[in-house]
């Protein structure tokens, strides 16, 4: 019989494959088991990296479409789906490509299947053909990830009525699309769609869109979509869709009672969210326990109530995010090999990859008054940023929340070109526990978009020069 693996990662996502990587470099001999062809999970696969390079694939289309002529660039583009699609799938398969060269470097053992655990230190990997082989192991993290939520009395069958897997692989341009759902899934998709052509409608259950993020944010955001041509029903609900000739009726009722209506569109697109992918793994028949949204229940060093079975990522409570997943792996493989692994939950930054993006991290406004938190706000539009309005990039603004008593920053929202890579600044602030003020003394090149990052921090003490 061989020696058992010091680790089994079940789910080669983010997480699980960043887990494997880091305990393989500590010294622990690790396998992981995935029931996809290739590594690197929904996100690599159907997820962040696929609508990533969609995103960007329509955002230059659109710009070429609308902006090209104020900059004195005449072209007159033409669309050419199958080939985005192409260029789409060439980025995933360089990303999954990437992670197998990764297994290989480290010297992880991959199996393909699905896995089971059959006790502690067990996992059981069914092949695509049926056949099953036991892997012995001192310890299994669970990184299985998530699965598409699902609407009740909507079926999902990828063709029309779609989920974030199908939005990546439409062959046509929707005449019409409704997105259920104004979170960051569904307002980066339907971006895509929108700037390819489609007319889109957002239905919405709550009052406003991307909920959890700062609500000023929030408002200023679902503004610039508007005038981008994204139509917004919020306190809506869809509760029914059924074909009607080639498209489909969609009824949409208001979310506190009241009648319903018919719309009518060409395809659905369901993003109400994401739920644990735990059903496969045996857990009830170990008796780890599970909180009430079908999380698995961890303690401080991701250990579920079951001596060597460990969880990170989407299947554990915190924001469904690639890189918490990835730093969870880190922490919890150093944990296993004796070191102090750790995740600092109040600096994980999120982005929307839309245009402009929208990122944050830490807490917003609302969040703040909730725990009697007293602060100070500095905020700096990019109108007043001299980059910005170089590249015509001047939507949105940047927001700072620092403590009113000791000036530490506590929150960083911004939308606006970059968005996504310009939070890092502010990440990076928050981890050394900086202040406001740290952040105005530090010379920013000019001319850049962050900037703005600089000039928001000299707001918090009202003393922004560019404004």
């Amino acid at each position: 019989m061989a020696d058992p693996f010091d680790l089994i990662v079940i789910g080669t996502g983010p997480g699980g494959y960043v887990c494997a990587v880091r305990a393989a470099q500590l010294g622990l001999k690790t396998a992981v088991v995935e029931k996809r062809a290739t590594f690197g999970g929904t996100c690599l696969n159907v997820g962040c990296i696929p609508s990533k390079a969609m995103l960007h694939a329509s955002e230059l289309f659109d710009e070429a479409n609308h902006g090209f002529a104020a900059m004195g660039i005449e072209v007159k583009p033409k669309l050419d789906l199958k080939q985005m699609l192409k260029f789409k799938d060439e980025a995933v398969k360089g990303n999954t490509d990437g992670v197998a060269y990764l297994m290989k470097k480290n010297k992880i053992a991959t199996f393909h299947g699905t896995g089971r655990i059959v006790a502690a230190g067990q996992v059981e990997v069914t092949a695509e053909d049926g056949s099953k082989q036991q892997l012995d192991t001192r310890a299994i993290v669970i990184a299985t990830g998530s699965d598409v939520a699902k609407l009740p009395g909507i079926e999902i069958d990828e063709q029309q009525i779609i989920s974030s897997t199908g939005a990546l692989e439409l062959q046509k341009v929707p005449k019409k699309l409704i997105v259920v759902g104004a979170g960051v899934i569904g307002l980066e998709l339907g971006s895509v769609w929108r700037r390819l052509g489609a007319e889109v409608l957002v239905v919405e259950f709550l009052d406003r869109i991307l909920p959890g993020m700062d609500a000023d944010v929030a408002k200023s955001f679902q503004r610039i979509l508007e005038k981008q041509g994204i139509a917004f029903k919020l306190a809506h609900k869809v509760t029914g869709a059924k074909k009607a000739g080639s498209g489909l009726q969609v009824s949409i009722e208001p979310a506190n009672g009241g009648d319903a209506e018919a719309v009518e569109a060409d395809v659905v697109l369901v993003a109400i969210g994401r739920t644990p992918f735990t059903g496969e793994l045996g857990l009830a028949e170990l008796g780890v326990e599970l909180d009430k949204r079908n999380r698995v229940v961890v303690d401080a060093h991701y250990q579920t109530n079951v001596d060597g079975i460990y969880a990170i990522g989407d299947v554990i409570a915190g924001p469904m995010l690639a890189h918490k997943a990835e730093d969870e792996g880190v922490a919890v493989a150093e944990i296993l090999a004796g070191q102090a692994g750790h995740v600092n939950y109040g600096v994980i930054p999120s982005v929307v990859y839309t245009f402009p993006e929208v990122a944050s991290v830490g807490k917003t406004e609302e969040e703040l008054k909730a725990d009697g938190v007293d602060y100070n706000v500095g905020k700096f539009p990019f109108t007043a940023n001299g980059r910005a309005k170089a590249n015509r990039t001047t939507l949105g603004f940047v927001k700072i929340l620092a403590d009113a008593t000791t000036d530490r920053v506590l929150g960083a929202h911004i939308i606006g070109a970059g968005a996504g890579e310009m939070i890092a600044e502010l990440a990076v602030l928050m981890e050394f526990s900086g202040s406001a003020e740290d952040l105005a003394r530090t010379c920013h090149a000019h001319p850049t978009m962050t900037e703005a990052i600089k000039e928001a921090a000299l707001s918090v003490a009202k003393r922004a020069i560019h404004m």
